[in-house]
């Protein structure tokens, strides 16, 4: 009998949660969520329906963070991402005109300008501007496994100490996933892939059976996964650990470094053209912004060449062979020492399908080549793996570990940002008295409470902790990072003084609402302290 080998592709989907701006123009965290939706979202639902109809029997894990799915949910940020769309379609008819004489970009101004109509009449007619249902409904025949995830991307091995706030994660996420999804999934999604040992017995409690690791948790651990990163382990709580396949990322750089001359710059014609007249199409409150129109090749150093987009295709193609084969090795070289090994190669939405822009159709001829290619590769998700007969698991304590730089915590808490833990520990902790305190109360008070549990969730996020940090190389702008994070610890504690004085300002208590509008489903009793 050949031997067989698993793959499971795992992609994470985050975004920060943006408010709706007030003002006529797009701030600069709005139109970053709405380039998302347009470049990253909107392309991989369409890459899942075409696969449907071509028969790709595929099945793909994927994470939907909350305040991703608050974002789709919000009424008057997709109102804004229309109106932001028929900027962008405007900017596309006066871009054919600008580009008429010259057949090069003429073609791809074209390929654009039709992409963009294309977005409109999808989210609008084809989705009916619900994209999660849509999400679901794959899931429900079969095609993705949404994994849950905590309520904010919080680190959560910095929080093990305080039962209420890991509680309160689990909890909220709970609540909201059986909102979008209906379900609740076998696997849970660690932001940052932070783990610790304690979180296994929070885990199983609330029925999760695995969670995905970075590789050294494994390698490292007491004792050390005695088949490496390339089959589960099992943690003393019973919970179900799969190692991420560290060299996916060395292996997808090493296919890919040959052929970045002929892959589309990100250099875009707004940097280009007069910025009084991009302000004058799209509205940009920071002047200069990405339009989508890129025009070059990925290689010019010293000379510019149009992109071509059917060979970049080609390229891309070969690509997707490649790295597969080199997964394939591996595991083939796994197999020598154990059955059914499985690589679990994880990437952020964000990064591969949006920054890069073949990644959609890198990531469709992976799938392609694991279906119909002549190899023993079966695809699965880990769920999927776990239903299949394999031997008994290993069990081990895995170390503290994460996916982030050198494996550990380093970045989120150094001398720049080891301030923000101090006042989330004193938060915690005046969450759960007030939970205690007014445990009954319903009403404006009710309101209050849940409130105040937003916003202590919302500062726990990782995204402002990064994006304090020097080294950080993101998209979040450090000062609007620091604002969010210090406006959300300083709006928990005018709700937890005005109801320690019995007086709550309804009219600011309501515009708070309106603008801190995620987690719809918040209730403040998930910080209760159990009995």
């Amino acid at each position: 009998m050949d031997k067989q080998y698993f793959f499971s592709i795992i992609i994470n989907g985050h975004h920060p949660f943006v408010a709706p701006s007030q003002e006529s123009g797009f701030s600069e965290e709005e139109r970053d969520f709405f380039e998302a939706l347009s470049d990253t979202w909107l392309p991989l639902l369409e890459l899942f329906e075409n696969m449907e109809k071509e028969g790709f029997p595929f099945q793909i894990g994927m994470v939907l963070s909350s305040s991703l799915c608050d974002m789709f949910q919000n009424n008057r940020l997709m109102e804004r991402y229309l109106h932001w769309l028929d900027k962008r379609i405007a900017f596309g008819s006066r871009e054919l005109k600008r580009c008429a004489s010259n057949k090069d970009t003429m073609a791809l101004a074209e390929q654009y300008y039709k992409r963009d109509c294309w977005r409109k009449t999808a989210i609008t007619e084809h989705y009916n501007m619900d994209l999660l249902t849509v999400f679901s409904d794959f899931q429900k025949r079969g095609r993705l496994e949404i994994l849950l995830t905590s309520a904010t991307q919080s680190f959560l091995p910095f929080y093990v100490s305080m039962e209420e706030a890991i509680r309160a994660h689990i909890e909220t996420a709970l609540i909201h996933h059986r909102k979008y999804f209906g379900r609740i999934p076998p696997g849970f999604w660690l932001p940052e892939l932070g783990w610790t040992e304690k979180l296994g017995d929070y885990l199983v409690e609330y029925g999760i059976k695995y969670t995905i690791t970075n590789a050294h948790a494994l390698i490292l651990g007491d004792p050390p996964a005695e088949n490496g990163i390339y089959y589960p382990v099992k943690s003393s709580s019973g919970l179900v650990l799969f190692g991420q396949d560290s060299s996916a990322v060395q292996d997808l750089e090493q296919t890919l470094h040959s052929r970045l001359e002929v892959f589309r710059s990100s250099h875009d014609v707004g940097y280009e053209i007069s910025q009084k007249a991009l302000k004058q199409v799209l509205d940009s409150i920071n002047g200069r912004c990405s339009t989508g129109y890129c025009y070059w090749a990925g290689s010019g150093k010293n000379k510019r060449l149009y992109y071509n987009p059917q060979l970049a295709e080609e390229k891309t193609a070969i690509a997707a062979k490649e790295f597969l084969k080199l997964r394939l090795t591996r595991l083939e070289t796994a197999s020598l020492y154990l059955e059914n090994p499985i690589s679990i190669w994880t990437f952020d939405a964000d990064i591969m399908l949006r920054s890069w822009y073949e990644g959609t159709f890198f990531l469709k001829n992976v799938i392609k080549e694991i279906i119909y290619g002549e190899n023993n590769l079966q695809h699965c998700t880990p769920g999927g793996y776990l239903d299949s007969p394999i031997r008994p698991l290993q069990q081990i304590e895995p170390c503290f570990s994460s996916a982030l730089k050198n494996g550990y915590a380093e970045p989120l808490l150094d001398a720049s940002n080891d301030w923000i833990y101090r006042h989330i520990f004193r938060s915690v902790q005046r969450m759960a008295e007030m939970t205690e305190r007014f445990s009954e109360d319903t009403g404006l008070k009710e309101r209050a409470l849940n409130q105040a549990a937003r916003e202590l969730l919302f500062a726990q996020s990782t995204d402002w902790s990064k994006a304090l940090n020097p080294q950080y190389q993101g998209r979040i702008n450090k000062e609007y990072a620091k604002k969010e994070l210090l406006g959300a610890l300083r709006n928990f504690t005018t709700i937890y003084e005005a109801l320690g004085s019995g007086h709550i300002s309804t009219e600011w208590l309501t515009s708070l609402e309106r603008k801190h509008c995620f987690l719809p489903h918040m209730n403040h009793r998930v910080f209760g302290r159990k009995k």
